[in-house]
């Protein structure tokens, strides 16, 4: 399995408090992680850091007994769980800290399958031979807008409100978090983005660069580039999977 992790500060930024990383374990199995943190003082740094940091530590103590699709949930769910009291916890020690969160996304994948869990609107993107599509949903204002039918798509693009999110990893002892497990098959590619790509780069022109011939490391930073390009008012972060087997790099 192939991998690359890319994140930029953007064009704007003054800090970037995006996260991210590929984990490799044994038997094939693969994480990957993307964290969007969000608060004052640089608090968001804090928050996703914490989650990358919580989220390898666990992968490396990993058991090995990941070996089915109930196996990767019910693993995901324990971590998350365990990160999401640890950022609760670290906020109400350090007061300058209060209100911090961040977005989460990973993907843990074998050779058959990958469990993807979300919060947020950092998000996972699958291309395989049916086409390009969104594998998670956003936790955002704007969405559920869009869902109740308040709102078209097209003015989500533009909604003032855009980056209000309804669900965080580090802001609720009560978490819910979506779980999904879709087939990973060679050939295939995932693609995992905070919202400074997702916002700046159209699904189409994610497709087109996944499709290119190009190494993964430069569909990463062409990704970057085009989200720079378009204003870069946001950090970018970017994960790309490509189901290779026999091969692995990170």
């Amino acid at each position: 399995m192939n991998a690359v992790f890319r994140t930029d500060r953007g064009r704007i930024r003054a800090h970037n408090e995006d996260n991210g990383g590929v984990f490799h374990h044994k038997q094939s199995l693969c994480l990957a992680v993307v964290a969007d943190g969000m608060g004052g003082h640089n608090a968001g740094d804090i928050a996703s850091r914490m989650t990358i940091e919580g989220m390898e530590y666990a992968w490396n103590e990993a058991n090995s007994q990941i070996e089915s699709p109930d196996d990767a949930v019910e693993w995901l769910k324990s971590t998350i769980f365990e990160i999401n009291a640890a950022i609760l916890n670290h906020a109400k020690e350090h007061p300058e800290c209060s209100g911090m969160g961040t977005t989460l996304v990973t993907a843990l994948c074998t050779e058959k399958y990958c469990t993807i869990a979300s919060i947020g609107d950092s998000r996972c993107y699958l291309q395989n031979e049916d086409g390009f599509s969104q594998v998670t949903e956003d936790h955002s204002l704007v969405n559920e807008l869009v869902k109740s039918g308040e709102i078209s798509r097209a003015d989500a693009e533009s909604h003032p409100r855009k980056n209000v999110l309804t669900r965080a990893l580090g802001t609720d002892e009560k978490l819910t978090v979506d779980y999904r497990t879709i087939m990973f098959e060679e050939g295939d590619f995932l693609l995992l983005c905070s919202d400074g790509l997702s916002n700046k780069v159209s699904a189409v022109e994610m497709k087109d660069v996944l499709e290119s011939p190009d190494s993964l490391e430069l569909k990463a930073d062409t990704l970057i580039q085009m989200a720079n390009e378009n204003g870069g008012e946001d950090n970018i972060t970017v994960v790309i999977l490509e189901h290779c087997p026999g091969s692995e790099r990170g």
